[in-house]
């Protein structure tokens, strides 16, 4: 009798937590349409059961006892916020989605993968072919995008293209740099840099492109408002695909913690004004994705570059 009660008192501790138990514990950095849509190609991609907690709406997450409490077997952070919010979790895999941190070496721990917001650079350079374009100028900040850097160079090499960079360790430094590639580039190349890329620089950019009658090629469809003659915009829905084909490797004990995968989902918007005003070609069907590249094999060989620090777009 007495060992009866005794189970009986131990399944009435034990059923609650595992009644609380499930897949992904969703940390999302605030209410936002674009971490909907990410949201939105993670759940098409399979079942799994999730609890979502949205870090903006709380003065204080305390995201080691929701885990400790809730036992979830993954974490999906999604954007900055959030990634930063899981580095107090170690006992758990992490993917991250939309968040620029996700590259910062120095603060990002073992158990921390995901797709990065950066495009694969063959997909630029492609764009670059097409619109006949062979010297494309770039301005950014080796922590925040030099491994980054490294890959377009790379690809460039290979395809006949010369970038031609310029480096700075602040925003302030960006007009000076930009007006150096005067009369030395075809295209000027925006890339998802916050030290490169702020508001206060945005506008140099495209006065560049003005005075100098070159197409500003940028990562985000807001800027073609701006001037730009083209952008590569990430698929948000076919990331959040992305992100659950990794999840579902890690709950499914397929994979270990690989290394961080380049967006995959792009897709190409063009300004048909500035286009025609320059007399520009862009041949969009034959802009087809290179075979997946993970950020860890495509640096093999490379040489290494200053650590990157947190970031949002």
């Amino acid at each position: 009798m007495r060992r009866l009660v005794l189970l009986i008192i131990a399944l009435a501790t034990l059923l609650p937590s595992l009644a609380q138990a499930y897949d992904v514990l969703i940390l999302q950095s605030r209410r936002d349409p674009a971490y909907e849509e990410v949201l939105s190609g993670f759940r098409s991609g399979g079942s799994v059961t999730q609890r979502v907690v949205v870090l903006a709406d709380y003065a204080e997450v305390d995201v080691v006892r929701i885990v400790r409490e809730d036992r979830p077997r993954m974490i999906l952070a999604v954007g900055d916020a959030a990634v930063t919010a899981s580095r107090t979790v170690k006992n758990l895999p992490v993917v991250s989605v939309l968040a620029l941190g996700i590259h910062n070496k120095k603060y990002a721990p073992s158990n921390l993968t995901g797709i990065s917001m950066f495009v694969q650079p063959e997909r630029y350079i492609a764009l670059f072919k097409s619109m006949n374009i062979r010297r494309v100028g770039v301005v950014y900040n080796s922590e925040k995008s030099g491994w980054y850097q490294l890959l377009a160079g790379k690809a460039a090499r290979e395809a006949g293209i010369e970038l031609v960079v310029r480096e700075i360790s602040a925003p302030h430094e960006a007009a000076t740099q930009l007006a150096a590639l005067s009369g030395k580039v075809d295209a000027l190349w925006m890339l998802p840099d916050t030290t490169a890329v702020t508001r206060e620089t945005t506008e140099a950019y495209f006065r560049f492109g003005q005075q100098n009658s070159v197409p500003v090629i940028s990562f985000a469809p807001s800027y073609l408002g701006l001037g730009a003659a083209a952008v590569l915009e990430i698929d948000r829905v076919a990331m959040g695909q992305q992100a659950f084909a990794l999840a579902a490797k890690l709950l499914n004990e397929m994979s270990t913690i690989t290394p961080v995968e380049l967006c995959k989902g792009a897709a190409v918007k063009t300004n048909p004004v500035v286009l025609q005003k320059m007399g520009l070609p862009v041949k969009l069907m034959s802009l087809q994705p290179p075979p997946p590249l993970t950020h860890r094999d495509s640096l093999q060989g490379l040489p290494e570059v200053g650590q990157l620090r947190d970031g949002s777009i």
